[in-house]
């Protein structure tokens, strides 16, 4: 009797033990054998082993929870990858035929105030909070609270090609996040997802634009994860926002749309004089230095950008559709003191296939010393006085350009310095540098990456605490000296360095 009492009171222990670590490693038939009399082993025992080796099984392959959780994922990711896919695809079709019809009857610019107008009371009747855009997105993501509105996404398509055919400087990353955004929830809606899975579903609705309107899916899924807190980076959307990105890219293509190639004739491997060293130390200075310079870049373009949108309201408080026709008005006339329209619209391509472009960027004399600085100017005044569009595509064109200028200023090799400049801005106004190198390789290829990652990092580091997206978290600070309440957005630690100078 006191025998079968100790073996009930054992192997009560051991279940217990089982059910609170999740292996039942104790409860291993010789043992219980052995300390069991026969009548037990015969019939409770081989109960308990069944239920234990269930639990322990359960438990030594969580790779079959995985799989059913992806498998899950790919289910919900599916569908917005498709209408995710096919809108951007339909956008950049529409954004081509408003650039060439645009190149054609060149006065259309003189409308562009009037086409402010009309973007203004789009918002303002139709809007609601849709207005915040990439902000409101990365807000929902946060803090879950109203959601992203589906009208979002035929607004900013309809506004950005509107804001592109009359001239404005913009490009094209806002609008298909947005839309992926807006569709994400959307549909996380019908699927009747919980809040943590709305906050996946959305990151995905990111991952799939930002993939499919550059043909860079690894970009938007990492881009994605990176974007929304600086320092840090959580993989519970990697997967989800992979699949999401990939798919979407594809669908964009099976759309017949295609992206522009950029090409990177540099090779180190013939400025590399040290066998055991894989890089050139003169180049990779050169390469310090512009990071320096693109991060700079990066951080005036942001701070300008916020600062007239900023005053444009304190200024105007009442009539706000005046904003957009003082916005037009200057972009007009500097149009004409510049002589060029080369520097309006995604700035990609140009009417004159010798004109200043992103693609003429990677030549010998593609663009001048200030190309740079007036798509700078244009473009932040765009988006500052509410047209609308991306400002990505214009951070390319700014990079290419700078990059081009200080390779004929340090004798670097131009087409590698433009294709820094490419990524390297970018990454410093976005936060973004991890995701830039790896957009540097998905364009341009692999053999200079380690140059990729120097310029994007520094730049990264040189851009201080600012950027485009004013909703982005700052989990670490750039200079780790600064104690902040945990997820302050960007802008609120703006604030707190304002009130320290002050």
């Amino acid at each position: 009797m006191l025998e079968n009492k100790c073996l009930l009171s054992f192997t009560g222990y051991c279940i217990r033990f089982a059910a609170t670590t999740g292996n039942g490693v104790f409860l291993n038939q010789p043992l219980l054998k052995l300390m069991a009399p026969t009548n037990l082993t015969d019939g409770f025992l081989p109960s308990l082993w069944l239920f234990v080796g269930m639990k322990r099984l359960r438990n030594s392959f969580e790779q079959i929870f995985i799989a059913r959780h992806l498998l899950k994922w790919m289910a919900i990711v599916t569908p917005v990858s498709i209408v995710v896919g096919s809108l951007v695809a339909f956008f950049l079709w529409l954004l081509d035929v408003a650039t060439k019809f645009r190149w054609q009857h060149e006065w259309l610019l003189f409308f562009l105030p009037v086409a402010g107008v009309a973007i203004h009371f789009l918002y303002k009747l139709w809007g609601k909070n849709s207005e915040a855009g990439n902000n409101l997105i990365m807000d929902e993501i946060h803090q879950p609270g109203g959601g992203v509105p589906a009208r979002m996404a035929p607004l900013i398509l309809i506004t950005t090609v509107i804001t592109h055919l009359f001239g404005g400087s913009a490009g094209r990353e806002g609008t298909a996040v947005q839309i992926g955004g807006s569709m994400a929830n959307l549909l996380g809606k019908w699927f009747k997802l919980s809040k943590e899975d709305v906050r996946i579903i959305l990151m995905t609705g990111i991952a799939a634009g930002f993939g499919a309107v550059f043909g860079t899916p690894l970009t938007g899924a990492i881009f994605a994860l990176e974007v929304l807190a600086i320092g840090r980076i959580k993989y519970d959307a990697l997967i989800p926002c992979l699949i999401a990105s990939m798919f979407a890219d594809i669908v964009c293509n099976v759309w017949g749309i295609h992206h522009t190639k950029y090409e990177i004739l540099f090779s180190h491997s013939n400025s590399v004089t040290v066998p055991f060293i894989h890089f050139d130390f003169l180049l990779l200075a050169k390469v310090v230095i512009a990071g320096v310079a693109f991060g700079l870049s990066g951080y005036i373009f942001s701070e300008l950008s916020h600062r007239i949108k900023r005053h444009s309201n304190r200024f105007i408080k009442s009539r706000k559709w005046l904003i957009p026709v003082f916005g037009g008005i200057t972009i007009i006339l500097l149009t004409f003191l510049l002589g060029t329209q080369d520097y309006l619209g995604l700035g990609v391509t140009s009417k004159d296939p010798n004109g200043i472009s992103i693609v003429n960027a990677f030549k010998q004399g593609g663009v001048t010393d200030w190309s740079w600085l007036w798509k700078l100017i244009l473009t932040a005044i765009t988006l500052g006085t509410g047209f609308k569009g991306g400002e990505v595509t214009p951070l390319f064109f700014i990079g290419a350009a700078l990059g081009n200028t200080l390779a004929v200023t340090t004798g670097a090799p131009i087409d590698l310095f433009a294709g820094l400049g490419f990524i390297a801005v970018f990454a410093g106004a976005t936060n973004t540098p991890l995701a830039c190198t790896i957009m540097g390789v998905e364009l341009f290829g692999t053999e200079n990456i380690l140059y990729y990652a120097v310029a994007c990092f520094t730049a990264y580091y040189f851009s201080g605490h600012s950027g485009i997206y004013n909703s982005q978290r700052v989990a670490v600070t750039k200079l780790g000296k600064i104690t902040l309440p945990q997820d302050n957005q960007l802008k609120q630690l703006k604030e707190y360095n304002n009130e320290r100078k002050n």
